[in-house]
Protein backbone atom coordinates (compact mmCIF):
# COMPACT_ATOMS: atom_id res chain seq x y z
CA UNK A 1 0.00 0.00 0.00
CA UNK A 2 1.84 3.42 -1.44
CA UNK A 3 2.53 5.36 1.67
CA UNK A 4 1.04 8.50 -0.11
CA UNK A 5 -1.98 6.86 -0.19
CA UNK A 6 -1.93 5.92 3.74
CA UNK A 7 -0.94 9.61 4.25
CA UNK A 8 -3.87 11.11 1.65
CA UNK A 9 -6.45 8.92 3.61
CA UNK A 10 -5.42 10.31 7.38
CA UNK A 11 -5.44 13.29 6.05
CA UNK A 12 -8.89 13.30 5.14
CA UNK A 13 -9.97 11.51 8.19
CA UNK A 14 -8.24 14.03 10.36
CA UNK A 15 -10.21 16.65 8.75
CA UNK A 16 -13.48 15.16 9.34
CA UNK A 17 -12.44 15.29 13.22
CA UNK A 18 -11.25 19.16 13.42
CA UNK A 19 -14.40 20.59 14.21
CA UNK A 20 -15.42 18.21 17.08
CA UNK A 21 -12.17 18.90 18.30
CA UNK A 22 -12.01 22.85 18.35
CA UNK A 23 -15.39 22.70 19.90
CA UNK A 24 -14.78 20.32 22.76
CA UNK A 25 -10.95 21.49 23.51
CA UNK A 26 -10.04 24.22 26.17
CA UNK A 27 -8.60 27.18 24.96
CA UNK A 28 -5.59 26.45 26.69
CA UNK A 29 -4.64 22.92 24.00
CA UNK A 30 -4.01 19.69 25.18
CA UNK A 31 -0.72 19.40 26.90
CA UNK A 32 -0.54 23.08 28.40
CA UNK A 33 -2.13 22.15 31.64
CA UNK A 34 -0.18 19.22 33.50
CA UNK A 35 -3.06 18.62 35.48
CA UNK A 36 -5.52 18.18 32.45
CA UNK A 37 -5.50 15.10 30.32
CA UNK A 38 -6.96 15.01 27.16
CA UNK A 39 -7.83 11.17 26.01
CA UNK A 40 -8.63 9.72 22.72
CA UNK A 41 -10.47 6.60 22.38
CA UNK A 42 -12.25 3.82 19.87
CA UNK A 43 -15.60 3.25 20.60
CA UNK A 44 -15.35 -0.38 21.92
CA UNK A 45 -14.54 -2.24 25.27
CA UNK A 46 -10.41 -2.28 24.55
CA UNK A 47 -10.51 1.34 24.28
CA UNK A 48 -13.47 2.67 26.70
CA UNK A 49 -13.01 -0.27 29.12
CA UNK A 50 -9.83 1.75 31.34
CA UNK A 51 -10.96 4.27 30.94
CA UNK A 52 -14.18 3.78 32.50
CA UNK A 53 -12.76 2.41 35.31
CA UNK A 54 -10.32 5.14 35.90
CA UNK A 55 -13.18 7.57 36.14
CA UNK A 56 -15.36 5.25 38.09
CA UNK A 57 -12.68 4.52 40.81
CA UNK A 58 -11.47 7.94 41.16
CA UNK A 59 -7.91 6.91 39.59
CA UNK A 60 -7.27 10.30 38.04
CA UNK A 61 -8.29 12.26 41.04
CA UNK A 62 -5.83 10.29 43.20
CA UNK A 63 -2.64 11.71 40.38
CA UNK A 64 -3.62 15.23 40.53
CA UNK A 65 -5.34 14.64 36.89
CA UNK A 66 -8.33 15.51 35.36
CA UNK A 67 -9.59 13.68 32.22
CA UNK A 68 -11.83 14.63 29.33
CA UNK A 69 -12.14 11.80 26.63
CA UNK A 70 -12.99 11.99 23.15
CA UNK A 71 -14.09 9.23 20.78
CA UNK A 72 -12.26 8.43 17.41
CA UNK A 73 -13.63 6.04 14.53
CA UNK A 74 -10.09 4.58 14.64
CA UNK A 75 -6.29 4.94 15.52
CA UNK A 76 -4.60 7.10 13.29
CA UNK A 77 -7.03 10.14 13.13
CA UNK A 78 -5.46 9.86 16.92
CA UNK A 79 -2.13 9.95 16.06
CA UNK A 80 -2.56 12.72 13.78
CA UNK A 81 -4.49 14.66 17.01
CA UNK A 82 -1.31 13.56 19.16
CA UNK A 83 0.81 15.14 16.79
CA UNK A 84 -1.13 18.72 16.13
CA UNK A 85 -1.49 18.90 19.85
CA UNK A 86 -5.53 18.47 20.22
CA UNK A 87 -5.24 15.37 22.39
CA UNK A 88 -2.16 14.27 24.60
CA UNK A 89 -3.24 10.15 24.83
CA UNK A 90 -4.88 7.64 22.54
CA UNK A 91 -5.38 4.14 21.80
CA UNK A 92 -4.84 2.21 18.91
CA UNK A 93 -5.32 -1.15 17.84
CA UNK A 94 -2.67 -3.50 16.08
CA UNK A 95 -3.00 -1.71 12.39
CA UNK A 96 -1.87 1.25 13.66
CA UNK A 97 0.88 0.40 15.68
CA UNK A 98 3.54 1.34 12.67
CA UNK A 99 2.80 4.80 13.49
CA UNK A 100 4.25 4.97 16.47
CA UNK A 101 7.47 2.57 14.64
CA UNK A 102 7.81 5.51 12.15
CA UNK A 103 7.90 8.11 15.24
CA UNK A 104 4.48 10.08 15.56
CA UNK A 105 3.70 9.11 18.59
CA UNK A 106 5.35 6.81 21.88
CA UNK A 107 3.30 3.93 23.23
CA UNK A 108 3.04 4.30 26.74
CA UNK A 109 1.64 0.66 27.60
CA UNK A 110 -0.07 -1.98 26.18
CA UNK A 111 -3.53 -2.74 26.82
CA UNK A 112 -4.76 -6.28 25.49
CA UNK A 113 -3.95 -8.86 22.86
CA UNK A 114 -6.92 -8.67 20.34
CA UNK A 115 -7.62 -11.26 17.96
CA UNK A 116 -10.67 -9.19 17.09
CA UNK A 117 -10.11 -8.84 13.55
CA UNK A 118 -11.47 -11.30 10.36
CA UNK A 119 -12.16 -10.61 6.41
CA UNK A 120 -15.55 -11.24 5.99
CA UNK A 121 -17.70 -11.59 2.97
CA UNK A 122 -20.90 -12.07 1.07
CA UNK A 123 -22.37 -15.63 1.80
CA UNK A 124 -21.30 -17.57 -1.02
CA UNK A 125 -18.16 -16.43 -1.34
CA UNK A 126 -16.17 -18.65 1.24
CA UNK A 127 -12.17 -18.15 0.57
CA UNK A 128 -9.95 -15.45 -0.43
CA UNK A 129 -9.48 -16.76 -3.20
CA UNK A 130 -13.32 -16.52 -4.00
CA UNK A 131 -12.75 -12.61 -3.36
CA UNK A 132 -10.47 -12.01 -6.31
CA UNK A 133 -11.58 -9.14 -7.92
CA UNK A 134 -14.18 -8.21 -6.37
CA UNK A 135 -14.72 -5.04 -4.16
CA UNK A 136 -13.57 -4.74 -0.21
CA UNK A 137 -13.69 -2.17 1.43
CA UNK A 138 -11.36 -1.61 4.26
CA UNK A 139 -10.66 1.14 7.23
CA UNK A 140 -7.38 1.85 5.78
CA UNK A 141 -4.03 1.85 8.54
CA UNK A 142 -6.35 0.22 10.88
CA UNK A 143 -6.21 -3.84 12.19
CA UNK A 144 -8.69 -4.15 9.58
CA UNK A 145 -6.30 -3.52 7.14
CA UNK A 146 -3.62 -5.42 8.34
CA UNK A 147 -5.64 -8.79 8.46
CA UNK A 148 -6.75 -8.22 5.10
CA UNK A 149 -3.41 -7.50 4.16
CA UNK A 150 -1.83 -10.75 6.13
CA UNK A 151 -4.95 -12.56 4.85
CA UNK A 152 -3.81 -12.00 1.03
CA UNK A 153 -0.11 -12.88 1.82
CA UNK A 154 -0.78 -15.98 3.32
CA UNK A 155 -3.24 -17.28 -0.13
CA UNK A 156 -0.20 -15.86 -2.68
CA UNK A 157 -2.65 -12.67 -3.06
CA UNK A 158 -1.82 -9.44 -3.06
CA UNK A 159 -4.10 -5.91 -2.62
CA UNK A 160 -3.91 -6.07 -6.63
CA UNK A 161 -6.11 -9.15 -6.63
CA UNK A 162 -8.99 -7.70 -5.46
CA UNK A 163 -10.66 -4.02 -6.09
CA UNK A 164 -9.68 -2.59 -2.47
CA UNK A 165 -12.03 0.61 -1.40
CA UNK A 166 -10.98 2.57 1.75
CA UNK A 167 -14.01 3.65 3.87
CA UNK A 168 -14.34 4.79 7.68
CA UNK A 169 -15.57 1.45 9.48
CA UNK A 170 -19.52 2.66 9.71
CA UNK A 171 -19.31 3.30 5.74
CA UNK A 172 -17.88 -0.43 5.65
CA UNK A 173 -21.17 -1.67 7.60
CA UNK A 174 -23.36 0.34 5.95
CA UNK A 175 -21.81 -0.71 2.43
CA UNK A 176 -21.43 -4.43 3.34
CA UNK A 177 -25.30 -4.63 4.30
CA UNK A 178 -26.50 -2.97 1.83
CA UNK A 179 -24.39 -5.34 -1.02
CA UNK A 180 -22.24 -2.48 -2.56
CA UNK A 181 -19.05 -4.17 -1.89
CA UNK A 182 -17.99 -8.22 -1.52
CA UNK A 183 -16.04 -8.60 1.47
CA UNK A 184 -14.57 -6.41 4.12
CA UNK A 185 -11.22 -6.26 6.41
CA UNK A 186 -13.49 -5.36 9.60
CA UNK A 187 -13.31 -6.22 13.30
CA UNK A 188 -15.91 -6.72 15.88
CA UNK A 189 -17.92 -5.18 17.08
CA UNK A 190 -18.88 -3.51 13.88
CA UNK A 191 -19.07 -7.18 12.80
CA UNK A 192 -22.01 -8.44 15.50
CA UNK A 193 -23.50 -4.84 13.82
CA UNK A 194 -23.25 -6.29 10.13
CA UNK A 195 -24.71 -10.13 11.32
CA UNK A 196 -27.72 -8.80 12.20
CA UNK A 197 -28.58 -7.76 8.57
CA UNK A 198 -26.11 -10.51 6.92
CA UNK A 199 -26.31 -13.32 9.29
CA UNK A 200 -25.36 -15.70 6.68
CA UNK A 201 -22.03 -13.57 5.89
CA UNK A 202 -18.92 -15.89 5.60
CA UNK A 203 -15.69 -14.71 7.72
CA UNK A 204 -12.82 -16.33 5.33
CA UNK A 205 -9.90 -14.82 7.67
CA UNK A 206 -9.25 -14.19 11.29
CA UNK A 207 -6.25 -13.25 13.05
CA UNK A 208 -6.89 -15.82 16.05
CA UNK A 209 -6.92 -18.72 12.90
CA UNK A 210 -3.31 -17.47 11.48
CA UNK A 211 -2.10 -17.56 14.82
CA UNK A 212 -1.69 -13.57 14.54
CA UNK A 213 -2.63 -12.27 18.21
CA UNK A 214 -1.42 -8.82 18.58
CA UNK A 215 -1.37 -6.24 20.83
CA UNK A 216 -3.43 -2.51 21.13
CA UNK A 217 -1.76 0.01 22.98
CA UNK A 218 -2.27 3.76 24.72
CA UNK A 219 0.21 6.00 23.54
CA UNK A 220 1.07 9.90 24.59
CA UNK A 221 1.83 12.74 21.76
CA UNK A 222 5.61 12.94 21.60
CA UNK A 223 5.62 16.31 23.25
CA UNK A 224 4.00 15.49 26.40
CA UNK A 225 6.48 15.61 29.75
CA UNK A 226 7.54 12.63 30.89
CA UNK A 227 6.07 13.44 34.10
CA UNK A 228 2.81 13.58 33.28
CA UNK A 229 3.54 10.12 31.30
CA UNK A 230 4.68 8.57 34.73
CA UNK A 231 0.77 9.73 36.34
CA UNK A 232 -1.18 8.41 33.40
CA UNK A 233 0.83 5.34 33.21
CA UNK A 234 0.17 5.11 36.61
CA UNK A 235 -3.55 5.81 36.17
CA UNK A 236 -3.65 2.77 33.38
CA UNK A 237 -1.99 0.31 35.75
CA UNK A 238 -4.38 0.87 38.23
CA UNK A 239 -7.20 0.18 36.59
CA UNK A 240 -6.24 -2.50 34.38
CA UNK A 241 -5.51 -4.66 37.31
CA UNK A 242 -8.87 -3.75 38.70
CA UNK A 243 -10.23 -4.94 35.33
CA UNK A 244 -8.64 -7.81 35.79
CA UNK A 245 -9.77 -8.41 39.15
CA UNK A 246 -13.75 -7.89 38.42
CA UNK A 247 -14.12 -8.91 34.64
CA UNK A 248 -18.07 -8.39 35.01
CA UNK A 249 -17.92 -4.88 36.31
CA UNK A 250 -15.60 -3.84 34.02
CA UNK A 251 -17.58 -4.90 31.08
CA UNK A 252 -20.59 -3.28 32.90
CA UNK A 253 -18.70 -0.11 33.34
CA UNK A 254 -17.40 -0.19 29.66
CA UNK A 255 -21.15 -0.59 28.40
CA UNK A 256 -22.34 2.12 30.12
CA UNK A 257 -19.35 4.18 28.84
CA UNK A 258 -20.26 3.43 24.96
CA UNK A 259 -23.76 3.09 25.68
CA UNK A 260 -24.79 -0.47 24.55
CA UNK A 261 -26.08 -3.13 26.46
CA UNK A 262 -23.74 -5.61 28.68
CA UNK A 263 -24.15 -8.45 26.37
CA UNK A 264 -23.22 -6.34 23.77
CA UNK A 265 -20.11 -5.34 25.62
CA UNK A 266 -19.62 -8.58 26.98
CA UNK A 267 -19.17 -10.32 23.24
CA UNK A 268 -16.97 -7.64 22.14
CA UNK A 269 -14.59 -8.47 25.26
CA UNK A 270 -14.83 -12.14 24.30
CA UNK A 271 -12.25 -10.99 21.49
CA UNK A 272 -9.20 -9.80 23.12
CA UNK A 273 -7.07 -11.57 26.00
CA UNK A 274 -6.76 -8.97 28.97
CA UNK A 275 -3.15 -9.26 31.53
CA UNK A 276 -2.46 -7.86 34.70
CA UNK A 277 0.39 -5.50 34.84
CA UNK A 278 2.58 -7.66 36.90
CA UNK A 279 2.20 -10.46 33.08
CA UNK A 280 2.61 -6.94 30.76
CA UNK A 281 5.68 -5.96 32.67
CA UNK A 282 7.24 -8.97 33.03
CA UNK A 283 6.85 -9.85 29.17
CA UNK A 284 8.26 -6.26 28.70
CA UNK A 285 11.49 -7.01 31.04
CA UNK A 286 11.87 -10.62 29.45
CA UNK A 287 11.81 -9.24 25.86
CA UNK A 288 8.54 -11.04 24.82
CA UNK A 289 6.91 -7.87 24.31
CA UNK A 290 9.96 -6.28 22.54
CA UNK A 291 9.81 -9.86 19.96
CA UNK A 292 5.57 -8.97 19.59
CA UNK A 293 6.05 -5.61 18.27
CA UNK A 294 9.47 -6.97 16.32
CA UNK A 295 6.50 -9.54 13.89
CA UNK A 296 4.52 -5.98 13.64
CA UNK A 297 6.96 -4.08 12.24
CA UNK A 298 8.53 -6.97 9.67
CA UNK A 299 4.88 -6.84 8.59
CA UNK A 300 4.36 -3.31 7.77
CA UNK A 301 8.01 -3.26 6.39
CA UNK A 302 6.81 -5.73 3.96
CA UNK A 303 3.48 -4.11 3.64
CA UNK A 304 5.53 -0.83 3.05
CA UNK A 305 3.76 0.92 5.81
CA UNK A 306 8.01 1.39 6.99
CA UNK A 307 11.31 1.16 5.57
CA UNK A 308 13.06 -0.06 8.30
CA UNK A 309 11.98 -1.95 11.29
CA UNK A 310 12.97 0.05 14.04
CA UNK A 311 14.08 -1.26 17.60
CA UNK A 312 11.03 -1.20 19.97
CA UNK A 313 12.23 0.88 22.59
CA UNK A 314 12.60 3.40 19.86
CA UNK A 315 8.87 3.91 20.64
CA UNK A 316 7.52 1.71 23.23
CA UNK A 317 8.49 3.28 27.00
CA UNK A 318 8.56 0.04 28.14
CA UNK A 319 11.62 1.02 30.75
CA UNK A 320 9.34 3.79 32.22
CA UNK A 321 6.68 1.16 32.39
CA UNK A 322 7.84 -0.99 34.59
CA UNK A 323 9.56 1.81 36.63
CA UNK A 324 6.20 3.05 37.44
CA UNK A 325 5.38 -0.67 38.27
CA UNK A 326 7.53 -1.05 40.82
CA UNK A 327 7.64 1.98 42.13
Amino acid sequence: MPGSTIRRTLSALFAATVLTLATNACSTGAGQDDDTVDFGYISDYNGASLLAIAQEQGLWKKQGLTARTKVFNNGPVQIQALGSGDLDYGYIGPGAMWLPASGKAKVVAVNTFTYADRVIAQPGITSMRDLKGKRVGVPEGTSGDMILNIALEKAGMTTGDIQKIAMDPSTVVSSFTSGKIDGAGIFYPSIDTIKKKVPKMEEVASTKDTGDVFPTAFVAGNRVPEKKNTKVIKVLQQANDWREQHPEESIALAAKMLHVTREQATADASHVRTLSTDELAAQTESGAMDRRLKKLGNFFVRNKQLEKNPDPSDYYAGDLYRKVHGG
